[in-house]
C-alpha cells in the first residue's frame, strides 16, 4: 500500500508541475496566436524581450508537454491494470474516456482556444491501443525507433534564400493572417474571434498535405506516450528513495544533452543538425526533467511542495481548462483585451502567479471534493455510473 502512495504521489506530482511549463509555453499562444508566436519579428519586440523568449523556447517550449505525454501513456497502462484486476473489459473502458477526451478537445478548440490538446490526446489513446498489450522491450525499443526517425527529419534545414515563389506566397498569406489576428484577437468581441479562428486558413495547404500531416503527426508524439507506457510496465516510481543514485545519473544525462540540441536550434538555426535539436532536444529534456522531479521530492516524504503539485496533478483537467479560461479573459478582446500588448516576459510573470495560485487553490479544493468538476465528468462517462465508480461485473454462478 505504502508502494502505491509513492507512486501515485509522484505521478500526480509530475502531472501536475508539468502544468507550469505548459501554461508559460501557452502564455505566447495566448498573447500573440498559435502562428503569430512562430512569427515574433512581426511584434517588433525589444531586445531583452527577445532574449527572454529565445530562453522559453530552449527551457520550457517542447519540453514540458511531453511530460504531460509520458504521463497519458503512464495512467493508460496502470487503468488497464486496474479494469483488468477488476475483471472489466479493458479497451471498452478506454474507448469511452479517449471519447470523452475528443468530444472535450473539440469544445474546447471550437469556443475557447485554438491550442487544444485533448482531442489530440483522445485520438492518440485509440493509436495507442495497438501497443497496450506488448511487453516493455517492445515499447521502449518502438519509441526508440521512432525517435531517431522523427529526429532525421530535421537533417534538412529551412533555406531563408530559397527562391521558390511558392514560399514567398506562404510567407506573405501567413503575415496577412497574423496582422489581422493583432486585430480581431485584441479587438474583436467573442463571435468575431470564435469566427476568425474557425475560417481562417493560415496555410493553404493543398489536401494531399494535409493528409501527410495527419498521417506524420501521430509518430511525432509517440516516443514520448510509448516511454511512459513502458515506464508503468516497469514499475517505475514505486521505490523513489531506494533509486535516487539512477534518478540523478539520468537527470544529468538528459538534461545535459537535451538543452545542448535544443541551443543548437535556438542559438545556431540553419545549421545542418538544427532541426535535430528541436525535434528530439525537447523529449530528451523532458525526460530530463521529469527525473530532476523525482530525484528532488524523493530526497524526503514530508516535502510541503509535493502535495500541492500533487493537487494540481488530481485536478489537471479542470486546471488545464481553467487556465484557457483566464488566459483567453485576459488577452482577448471580449475581456481585457491586453493581446500582444504586455511582453514575453510580463507573460512569464503572469503565467508564474496563475499557477502558484492553482498551487494554493487546488489543495483546499479536494479538501471538500475528491474530484474536480471535469475530471468527474470524464469518470461518470469512462465507468457509465453517475457516481464515478466502476461497476463490477456479475459473479458467475458456482456450478454444483
Amino acid at each position: 500500500m505504502e508502494l502505491k502512495k509513492n507512486r501515485v504521489r509522484i505521478i500526480d506530482g509530475l502531472r501536475g508541475f508539468s502544468l507550469v511549463g505548459i501554461l508559460m509555453a501557452n502564455m505566447l499562444i495566448f498573447q500573440y496566436g498559435i502562428w503569430g508566436s512562430q512569427e515574433m519579428d512581426l511584434y517588433a519586440l525589444p531586445d531583452y524581450e527577445m532574449t527572454v523568449f529565445k530562453l522559453v523556447k530552449l527551457f520550457v517550449e517542447g519540453s514540458f508537454m511531453p511530460i504531460f505525454t509520458f504521463m497519458f501513456g503512464f495512467s493508460m497502462i496502470k487503468m488497464q491494470q486496474s479494469l483488468a484486476a477488476k475483471g472489466l473489459r479493458q479497451k471498452r473502458y478506454l474507448a469511452r474516456r479517449f471519447l470523452m477526451l475528443i468530444g472535450l478537445g473539440l469544445l474546447h478548440s471550437y469556443f475557447l482556444w485554438e491550442g487544444d490538446i485533448l482531442g489530440f490526446y483522445g485520438m492518440m489513446g485509440f493509436f495507442l491501443l495497438l501497443f497496450m498489450n506488448r511487453k516493455p522491450k517492445t515499447l521502449l525499443v518502438w519509441g526508440i525507433v521512432l525517435l531517431c526517425l522523427i529526429s532525421l527529419m530535421g537533417l534538412i534545414p529551412d533555406d531563408p534564400n530559397d527562391p521558390d515563389p511558392a514560399s514567398i506566397t506562404d510567407s506573405a498569406r501567413m503575415e496577412a493572417y497574423v496582422v489581422k489576428t493583432m486585430t480581431v484577437y485584441g479587438t474583436g468581441t467573442y463571435a468575431e474571434i470564435v469566427h476568425h479562428r474557425s475560417s481562417e486558413d493560415p496555410l493553404g495547404l493543398p489536401e494531399y498535405m494535409i493528409v501527410v500531416l495527419l498521417l506524420i503527426t501521430p509518430l511525432m508524439s509517440a516516443p514520448m506516450f510509448l516511454f511512459g507506457m513502458y515506464a508503468a510496465k516497469r514499475r517505475w516510481f514505486e521505490k523513489p528513495e531506494e533509486e535516487r543514485t539512477s534518478y540523478l545519473r539520468n537527470m544529468l544525462f538528459f538534461l545535459s544533452t537535451g538543452l545542448l540540441l535544443k541551443a543548437v536550434h535556438v542559438y545556431l538555426p540553419g545549421t545542418w543538425w538544427s532541426g535535430v535539436g528541436e525535434i528530439s532536444g525537447g523529449t530528451i529534456l523532458a525526460n530530463g526533467y521529469i527525473f530532476a522531479f523525482v530525484w528532488f521530492f524523493s530526497r524526503s516524504t514530508e516535502s510541503t511542495w509535493l502535495p500541492r503539485f500533487q493537487a494540481v496533478g488530481k485536478l489537471s483537467l479542470t486546471n488545464y481548462l481553467l487556465q484557457t479560461v483566464i488566459c483567453t479573459t485576459i488577452f482577448y478582446g471580449y475581456g481585457l483585451g491586453w493581446f500582444g500588448k504586455i511582453g514575453v516576459l510580463a507573460g512569464c510573470g503572469l503565467a508564474i502567479v496563475i499557477y502558484v495560485g492553482q498551487l494554493f487553490i487546488s489543495p483546499l479544493y479536494l479538501k471538500r471534493f475528491r474530484y474536480g468538476p471535469v475530471e468527474r465528468l470524464l469518470r461518470m462517462w469512462t465507468n457509465f455510473s453517475f457516481s464515478g465508480k466502476t461497476k463490477q461485473p456479475p459473479e458467475k454462478p458456482i456450478s454444483a
